[in-house]
């Protein structure tokens, strides 16, 4: 599908996404901005990998959540640069941001913050909210999974609304928000599983693997020696929510639509024909899922150099998408499967 014809409707099957899009911006001038856009994005990748060598996948992954608006898992092993990736996006990006460093003792207050009484003038008392570590643009989770499922949920409010509650009042956060949150395979020992309602909030969890040879070996030429290269500022917060804004008003043809309906749908075993998933999903990906592949294929066209998205995009991002998103019953185990065997099967219609 060319970008004229998705952009400019010619009959009643047109998206209305497509007709969003019109409605609001002339289609010229959006395509100059997607143009543009795609420009900044490949400094902002050219900057980050000064810093992180190799995982391009991994840098994709995590760019295309920002740019959709939403919050990220990076899951791996210790050691394989996820904090680092975090700091640097921050860094390039020019954003606000603040750490914690998530440990079993981790109370919600010390993420969220509290009310302290003060003594004021003619010694009246009164209470004042000192704000927490999530007060900021960028929040870096990092190990999630070792604080206590308490402190996990205390996340969950401020992932979905942008705001927090303190004694009945409501708190605004920054804008953009985004929380970027690394964990720890959970057969590790000291981790706590996730609940699901906080696993749906995140756009997309990426799994991070070891580095290939030709990268681990640029990683020790560039990070043992006396000075280590670093990031810089590409781009500003506010050109991130343009951008952000830009990217929900790129075409989507129908065939893509369909593709992420078909795909999502196929995941539940009320409506799907396939064996595999009947006999193998205990929980299945819901709307939200479908909402996220939208954004994350939008993105991933503009950051490939692309006007629209395709069908590649959406089998390319199934696994990021929906593998927090579907949990699979003990029949699974027992036969072997894991999730992204199931996803990769869901996927074979589409290719």
């Amino acid at each position: 599908m060319t970008i004229d014809s998705a952009i400019q409707p010619t009959d009643n099957t047109t998206s209305p996404v497509s007709r969003n899009l019109v409605t609001e911006e002339a289609p010229d001038k959006v395509v100059a901005e997607i143009e543009k856009l795609g420009d900044t994005l490949d400094r902002v990748r050219a900057g980050v990998g000064r810093v992180i060598f190799g995982q391009e996948k991994v840098v994709e992954q995590t760019l295309i959540t920002l740019l959709s608006g939403g919050h990220v898992l990076l899951i791996g092993v210790p050691g394989l640069a996820k904090t680092k990736l975090v700091e640097t996006l921050s860094t390039v990006l020019g954003m606000d941001t603040n750490r914690i460093q998530c440990t079993p003792d981790l109370m919600p207050a010390d993420i969220l913050g509290s009310e302290v009484l003060e003594e004021q003038e003619a010694s009246r008392r009164a209470f004042r909210f000192i704000k927490g570590p999530v007060f900021c643009q960028l929040l870096m989770a990092d190990e999630i999974n070792r604080a206590s499922p308490r402190t996990q949920s205390a996340l969950l409010q401020a992932m979905q609304e942008h705001r927090v509650s303190i004694a009945g009042q409501y708190h605004a956060l920054p804008e953009p928000f985004h929380v970027l949150a690394t964990q720890n395979p959970l057969e590790q020992e000291g981790t706590y599983p996730l609940p699901e309602a906080q696993l749906d909030r995140f756009l997309l969890q990426v799994t991070v693997g070891y580095p290939e040879l030709a990268s681990e070996r640029q990683i020790l030429l560039a990070t043992t020696g006396v000075e280590e290269e670093t990031a810089s500022r590409v781009i500003t917060p506010a050109e991130l929510q343009r951008a952000q804004r830009l990217i929900r008003q790129i075409p989507v043809g129908e065939s893509v639509l369909e593709s992420i309906l078909t795909l999502t749908r196929s995941g539940r075993p009320e409506t799907t024909s396939l064996d595999d998933v009947k006999r193998h999903v205990a929980w299945a990906p819901g709307p939200r899922a479908s909402q996220a592949l939208m954004l994350a294929c939008r993105a991933r066209a503009v950051l490939n150099g692309r006007l629209a998205p395709s069908i590649d995009d959406v089998i390319a991002l199934a696994p990021p998408v929906l593998r927090h998103r579907m949990a699979l019953n003990f029949a699974a185990r027992a036969d072997g499967l894991v999730v992204d065997t199931v996803i990769d099967r869901m996927c074979d219609p589409l290719r």
